[in-house]
Protein backbone atom coordinates (compact mmCIF):
# COMPACT_ATOMS: atom_id res chain seq x y z
CA UNK A 1 0.00 0.00 0.00
CA UNK A 2 1.27 3.49 -0.80
CA UNK A 3 2.03 5.77 2.12
CA UNK A 4 -1.37 5.66 3.76
CA UNK A 5 -1.01 8.96 5.58
CA UNK A 6 -0.25 10.82 2.36
CA UNK A 7 -3.16 9.08 0.63
CA UNK A 8 -5.49 10.21 3.42
CA UNK A 9 -4.19 13.78 3.24
CA UNK A 10 -4.78 13.89 -0.51
CA UNK A 11 -8.30 12.52 -0.07
CA UNK A 12 -9.00 15.12 2.62
CA UNK A 13 -7.78 17.99 0.43
CA UNK A 14 -10.42 17.19 -2.18
CA UNK A 15 -13.28 17.33 0.33
CA UNK A 16 -12.93 20.82 1.82
CA UNK A 17 -14.26 19.74 5.21
CA UNK A 18 -14.14 21.89 8.36
CA UNK A 19 -12.57 20.27 11.43
CA UNK A 20 -12.75 21.90 14.84
CA UNK A 21 -9.79 21.94 17.22
CA UNK A 22 -11.08 23.04 20.64
CA UNK A 23 -7.91 22.93 22.74
CA UNK A 24 -6.35 26.19 21.57
CA UNK A 25 -4.51 26.66 24.86
CA UNK A 26 -2.10 24.01 23.55
CA UNK A 27 0.73 25.35 21.38
CA UNK A 28 0.81 22.08 19.39
CA UNK A 29 -2.81 22.57 18.35
CA UNK A 30 -2.13 26.06 16.97
CA UNK A 31 0.95 24.85 15.11
CA UNK A 32 -1.03 21.92 13.69
CA UNK A 33 -3.82 24.30 12.63
CA UNK A 34 -1.28 26.38 10.72
CA UNK A 35 0.05 23.29 8.95
CA UNK A 36 -3.42 21.97 8.06
CA UNK A 37 -4.36 25.35 6.58
CA UNK A 38 -1.05 25.77 4.75
CA UNK A 39 -1.27 22.30 3.18
CA UNK A 40 -4.97 22.68 2.36
CA UNK A 41 -5.86 19.45 4.15
CA UNK A 42 -9.05 20.92 5.66
CA UNK A 43 -10.65 24.10 6.82
CA UNK A 44 -9.94 24.73 10.50
CA UNK A 45 -12.22 25.98 13.26
CA UNK A 46 -10.82 26.93 16.67
CA UNK A 47 -12.51 27.48 20.04
CA UNK A 48 -11.57 30.33 22.33
CA UNK A 49 -11.10 34.06 22.64
CA UNK A 50 -10.24 35.49 19.22
CA UNK A 51 -7.99 38.07 20.85
CA UNK A 52 -6.10 35.45 22.88
CA UNK A 53 -5.72 33.03 19.95
CA UNK A 54 -4.34 35.76 17.69
CA UNK A 55 -1.96 36.96 20.40
CA UNK A 56 -0.70 33.42 20.96
CA UNK A 57 -0.25 32.87 17.23
CA UNK A 58 1.76 36.09 16.97
CA UNK A 59 4.00 35.04 19.87
CA UNK A 60 4.62 31.69 18.19
CA UNK A 61 5.28 33.34 14.85
CA UNK A 62 2.60 31.35 13.04
CA UNK A 63 -0.20 32.27 10.67
CA UNK A 64 -3.78 31.19 11.28
CA UNK A 65 -5.16 33.13 8.34
CA UNK A 66 -8.37 31.50 7.15
CA UNK A 67 -9.19 29.81 10.44
CA UNK A 68 -12.70 30.21 11.84
CA UNK A 69 -12.74 31.17 15.52
CA UNK A 70 -15.71 30.36 17.75
CA UNK A 71 -15.71 32.21 21.06
CA UNK A 72 -18.27 30.63 23.42
CA UNK A 73 -18.47 33.83 25.44
CA UNK A 74 -19.61 35.76 22.37
CA UNK A 75 -21.59 33.05 20.59
CA UNK A 76 -25.01 34.29 19.42
CA UNK A 77 -26.45 30.77 19.48
CA UNK A 78 -25.15 29.65 22.89
CA UNK A 79 -28.66 29.52 24.38
CA UNK A 80 -29.90 27.36 21.50
CA UNK A 81 -26.93 25.04 21.98
CA UNK A 82 -27.54 24.88 25.73
CA UNK A 83 -31.19 23.95 25.23
CA UNK A 84 -30.19 21.09 22.90
CA UNK A 85 -27.76 19.78 25.51
CA UNK A 86 -30.37 20.16 28.26
CA UNK A 87 -32.88 18.10 26.28
CA UNK A 88 -30.29 15.40 25.66
CA UNK A 89 -29.48 15.18 29.38
CA UNK A 90 -32.95 15.93 30.74
CA UNK A 91 -33.41 12.42 32.14
CA UNK A 92 -30.20 12.90 34.12
CA UNK A 93 -31.51 16.11 35.63
CA UNK A 94 -29.46 18.61 33.65
CA UNK A 95 -30.85 22.15 33.80
CA UNK A 96 -30.51 24.87 31.17
CA UNK A 97 -28.14 26.77 33.45
CA UNK A 98 -25.88 23.73 33.89
CA UNK A 99 -25.92 23.00 30.17
CA UNK A 100 -24.93 26.57 29.33
CA UNK A 101 -22.21 26.60 31.96
CA UNK A 102 -20.82 23.35 30.52
CA UNK A 103 -20.65 24.77 27.00
CA UNK A 104 -19.04 27.99 28.23
CA UNK A 105 -16.43 26.26 30.38
CA UNK A 106 -15.58 23.17 28.33
CA UNK A 107 -14.30 23.72 24.80
CA UNK A 108 -14.70 20.01 23.97
CA UNK A 109 -18.44 20.06 24.69
CA UNK A 110 -18.76 23.30 22.73
CA UNK A 111 -16.89 21.82 19.77
CA UNK A 112 -18.86 18.58 19.86
CA UNK A 113 -22.12 20.52 19.85
CA UNK A 114 -21.02 22.37 16.71
CA UNK A 115 -20.38 18.96 15.11
CA UNK A 116 -23.83 17.76 16.19
CA UNK A 117 -25.45 20.85 14.66
CA UNK A 118 -23.59 20.32 11.39
CA UNK A 119 -21.79 23.65 11.61
CA UNK A 120 -18.46 21.82 11.41
CA UNK A 121 -17.75 18.34 10.06
CA UNK A 122 -15.71 16.74 12.82
CA UNK A 123 -13.60 17.34 15.92
CA UNK A 124 -10.08 16.43 17.05
CA UNK A 125 -9.24 16.84 20.74
CA UNK A 126 -7.36 15.20 23.58
CA UNK A 127 -3.90 16.75 23.44
CA UNK A 128 -4.74 18.53 26.67
CA UNK A 129 -7.35 16.24 28.26
CA UNK A 130 -7.92 12.54 29.07
CA UNK A 131 -9.59 10.21 26.57
CA UNK A 132 -12.56 9.82 28.93
CA UNK A 133 -13.20 13.56 28.75
CA UNK A 134 -13.19 13.64 24.95
CA UNK A 135 -15.41 10.55 24.78
CA UNK A 136 -17.90 11.96 27.27
CA UNK A 137 -18.31 15.20 25.32
CA UNK A 138 -18.83 13.29 22.08
CA UNK A 139 -21.18 10.62 23.41
CA UNK A 140 -23.42 13.05 25.31
CA UNK A 141 -23.78 15.46 22.39
CA UNK A 142 -23.37 13.49 19.15
CA UNK A 143 -24.23 9.99 20.32
CA UNK A 144 -23.74 6.59 18.66
CA UNK A 145 -24.29 5.90 14.99
CA UNK A 146 -27.79 4.59 14.20
CA UNK A 147 -27.89 0.82 14.58
CA UNK A 148 -25.00 0.74 17.06
CA UNK A 149 -24.91 1.06 20.83
CA UNK A 150 -21.16 0.89 21.26
CA UNK A 151 -18.56 3.62 20.92
CA UNK A 152 -15.15 1.98 20.68
CA UNK A 153 -11.75 2.57 19.10
CA UNK A 154 -9.42 1.03 16.58
CA UNK A 155 -5.87 1.37 15.34
CA UNK A 156 -4.79 1.45 11.73
CA UNK A 157 -1.59 -0.61 11.76
CA UNK A 158 0.73 -0.21 8.79
CA UNK A 159 3.36 -2.96 8.96
CA UNK A 160 6.44 -3.83 6.91
CA UNK A 161 5.10 -7.31 6.11
CA UNK A 162 3.05 -7.05 2.90
CA UNK A 163 2.47 -10.82 2.88
CA UNK A 164 0.04 -10.39 5.79
CA UNK A 165 -3.24 -8.50 6.08
CA UNK A 166 -4.14 -6.08 3.30
CA UNK A 167 -0.67 -5.62 1.83
CA UNK A 168 0.66 -5.23 5.37
CA UNK A 169 -2.14 -3.06 6.73
CA UNK A 170 -4.51 -4.12 9.52
CA UNK A 171 -7.26 -2.73 11.71
CA UNK A 172 -6.87 -3.65 15.40
CA UNK A 173 -9.82 -3.16 17.78
CA UNK A 174 -10.53 -2.32 20.52
CA UNK A 175 -7.26 -1.11 21.98
CA UNK A 176 -8.31 2.07 23.72
CA UNK A 177 -11.85 2.30 25.09
CA UNK A 178 -13.80 -0.74 26.36
CA UNK A 179 -11.96 -2.81 29.01
CA UNK A 180 -14.08 -5.97 28.89
CA UNK A 181 -16.59 -5.85 26.02
CA UNK A 182 -19.70 -8.00 26.03
CA UNK A 183 -20.58 -10.22 23.07
CA UNK A 184 -22.93 -7.53 21.76
CA UNK A 185 -20.20 -4.91 22.10
CA UNK A 186 -17.71 -7.15 20.29
CA UNK A 187 -20.20 -7.45 17.43
CA UNK A 188 -20.58 -3.64 17.31
CA UNK A 189 -16.80 -3.22 17.41
CA UNK A 190 -16.49 -5.59 14.45
CA UNK A 191 -19.04 -3.62 12.42
CA UNK A 192 -17.32 -0.30 13.13
CA UNK A 193 -13.90 -1.78 12.41
CA UNK A 194 -14.97 -3.24 9.07
CA UNK A 195 -16.32 0.17 8.11
CA UNK A 196 -13.01 1.74 9.13
CA UNK A 197 -11.16 -0.76 6.96
CA UNK A 198 -13.36 -0.22 3.93
CA UNK A 199 -14.12 3.50 3.99
CA UNK A 200 -11.12 5.04 5.73
CA UNK A 201 -8.26 2.75 4.77
CA UNK A 202 -9.73 1.72 1.42
CA UNK A 203 -9.69 -2.07 1.89
CA UNK A 204 -11.95 -3.59 -0.74
CA UNK A 205 -12.63 -6.74 1.24
CA UNK A 206 -12.52 -6.49 5.03
CA UNK A 207 -11.92 -9.94 6.50
CA UNK A 208 -12.73 -9.82 10.20
CA UNK A 209 -11.18 -12.32 12.60
CA UNK A 210 -12.28 -12.65 16.23
CA UNK A 211 -9.14 -13.50 18.19
CA UNK A 212 -8.80 -15.83 21.16
CA UNK A 213 -6.43 -18.35 22.74
CA UNK A 214 -8.63 -20.97 21.05
CA UNK A 215 -9.10 -21.84 17.39
CA UNK A 216 -12.44 -23.30 16.37
CA UNK A 217 -13.13 -25.17 19.57
CA UNK A 218 -9.56 -26.16 20.47
CA UNK A 219 -10.15 -24.79 23.99
CA UNK A 220 -12.99 -23.51 26.14
CA UNK A 221 -13.48 -20.75 28.66
CA UNK A 222 -15.61 -17.73 29.49
CA UNK A 223 -13.77 -15.41 27.09
CA UNK A 224 -14.00 -17.99 24.28
CA UNK A 225 -17.74 -18.37 24.82
CA UNK A 226 -18.15 -14.60 24.59
CA UNK A 227 -16.34 -14.50 21.25
CA UNK A 228 -18.53 -17.31 19.88
CA UNK A 229 -21.64 -15.43 20.99
CA UNK A 230 -20.43 -12.29 19.21
CA UNK A 231 -20.08 -14.26 15.99
CA UNK A 232 -23.64 -15.55 16.30
CA UNK A 233 -24.89 -11.98 16.84
CA UNK A 234 -23.14 -10.86 13.64
CA UNK A 235 -24.72 -13.73 11.72
CA UNK A 236 -28.15 -12.51 12.81
CA UNK A 237 -27.36 -8.96 11.69
CA UNK A 238 -26.62 -10.09 8.14
CA UNK A 239 -23.57 -7.83 7.72
CA UNK A 240 -21.88 -7.24 4.37
CA UNK A 241 -18.35 -8.41 5.20
CA UNK A 242 -16.63 -11.73 5.84
CA UNK A 243 -16.05 -12.66 9.49
CA UNK A 244 -15.11 -15.78 11.40
CA UNK A 245 -13.55 -17.11 14.57
CA UNK A 246 -12.60 -17.89 17.17
CA UNK A 247 -8.97 -17.85 16.00
CA UNK A 248 -5.54 -17.83 17.53
CA UNK A 249 -3.52 -15.07 15.88
CA UNK A 250 -1.45 -17.34 13.65
CA UNK A 251 -4.55 -19.07 12.34
CA UNK A 252 -6.05 -15.68 11.53
CA UNK A 253 -3.18 -14.29 9.46
CA UNK A 254 -0.89 -17.12 8.32
CA UNK A 255 -2.32 -19.18 5.41
CA UNK A 256 -0.21 -22.26 6.13
CA UNK A 257 -1.38 -22.39 9.75
CA UNK A 258 -4.98 -21.69 8.75
CA UNK A 259 -5.04 -24.72 6.45
CA UNK A 260 -4.48 -27.07 9.36
CA UNK A 261 -6.25 -25.20 12.17
CA UNK A 262 -9.29 -23.77 10.34
CA UNK A 263 -9.78 -25.52 6.98
CA UNK A 264 -12.63 -24.14 4.91
CA UNK A 265 -12.73 -20.71 6.54
CA UNK A 266 -12.98 -17.73 4.17
CA UNK A 267 -11.19 -15.54 6.73
CA UNK A 268 -8.54 -17.73 8.35
CA UNK A 269 -5.06 -16.98 7.07
CA UNK A 270 -6.12 -13.78 5.32
CA UNK A 271 -7.65 -11.61 8.06
CA UNK A 272 -7.01 -7.87 7.83
CA UNK A 273 -9.32 -6.75 10.68
CA UNK A 274 -8.45 -8.23 14.08
CA UNK A 275 -11.00 -8.05 16.91
CA UNK A 276 -9.34 -8.61 20.27
CA UNK A 277 -11.39 -10.13 23.10
CA UNK A 278 -10.61 -7.36 25.60
CA UNK A 279 -8.69 -4.13 26.11
CA UNK A 280 -5.70 -5.88 27.69
CA UNK A 281 -5.00 -7.98 24.61
CA UNK A 282 -5.87 -5.19 22.16
CA UNK A 283 -3.59 -2.63 23.78
CA UNK A 284 -0.73 -5.10 24.25
CA UNK A 285 -1.14 -6.37 20.70
CA UNK A 286 -0.90 -3.00 19.00
CA UNK A 287 2.11 -1.94 21.08
CA UNK A 288 3.94 -5.21 20.40
CA UNK A 289 3.34 -4.77 16.67
CA UNK A 290 4.41 -1.14 16.83
CA UNK A 291 7.59 -1.68 18.86
CA UNK A 292 8.85 -5.09 17.76
CA UNK A 293 7.74 -5.02 14.13
CA UNK A 294 8.33 -1.31 13.56
CA UNK A 295 4.75 -0.76 12.44
CA UNK A 296 3.13 2.65 12.20
CA UNK A 297 0.10 2.92 14.47
CA UNK A 298 -2.59 5.48 13.70
CA UNK A 299 -4.91 5.82 16.67
CA UNK A 300 -6.65 5.03 18.84
CA UNK A 301 -9.36 6.28 16.49
CA UNK A 302 -12.81 6.57 18.01
CA UNK A 303 -15.52 4.74 16.08
CA UNK A 304 -19.24 4.17 16.39
CA UNK A 305 -20.26 7.83 16.68
CA UNK A 306 -22.85 9.44 14.40
CA UNK A 307 -20.24 12.04 13.37
CA UNK A 308 -16.44 11.78 13.57
CA UNK A 309 -14.64 12.85 16.72
CA UNK A 310 -11.11 11.65 17.34
CA UNK A 311 -9.00 11.57 20.46
CA UNK A 312 -5.32 12.44 20.71
CA UNK A 313 -2.65 11.19 23.05
CA UNK A 314 -1.51 13.87 25.47
CA UNK A 315 1.99 13.12 24.23
CA UNK A 316 1.06 13.72 20.59
CA UNK A 317 3.21 15.66 18.17
CA UNK A 318 2.11 18.42 15.80
CA UNK A 319 2.29 15.93 12.92
CA UNK A 320 0.13 13.45 14.86
CA UNK A 321 -2.59 16.11 15.11
CA UNK A 322 -2.33 16.91 11.41
CA UNK A 323 -2.69 13.22 10.50
CA UNK A 324 -5.75 12.76 12.69
CA UNK A 325 -7.33 15.89 11.20
CA UNK A 326 -6.91 14.31 7.75
CA UNK A 327 -8.53 11.07 8.94
CA UNK A 328 -11.41 13.01 10.52
CA UNK A 329 -12.00 14.96 7.31
CA UNK A 330 -12.09 11.74 5.26
CA UNK A 331 -14.49 10.08 7.69
CA UNK A 332 -16.82 13.08 7.76
CA UNK A 333 -17.62 12.36 4.11
CA UNK A 334 -19.08 9.00 5.19
CA UNK A 335 -21.82 10.34 7.48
Amino acid sequence: MANLVEVLKERAKKLGKTIILPETEDERVLRAAEKVLAEGIAKVALVGSEKKIKEDAEKLGISLEGAIIYDPENCATIDEMAEILRQKREKKGMTFETAKATLLSDSRFFGAMLVYQGRVDGMVAGSNSPTAHVLRSAILTIGPKPGLKTVSSSFIMVTKTPEFGDNGTFIYADGGVIPNPTAMQLADIAISSAEKARKTVGMKEPKVAFLSFSTKGSADGESVTKVREAIEILKERNVDFEFDGEFQLDAAIVPEVAKSKAPGSKVAGYANVLIFPDLNSGNIGYKLTQRLAGAKALGPLIQGLASPVHDLSRGCSVEDIVEVVAITAVESEQK
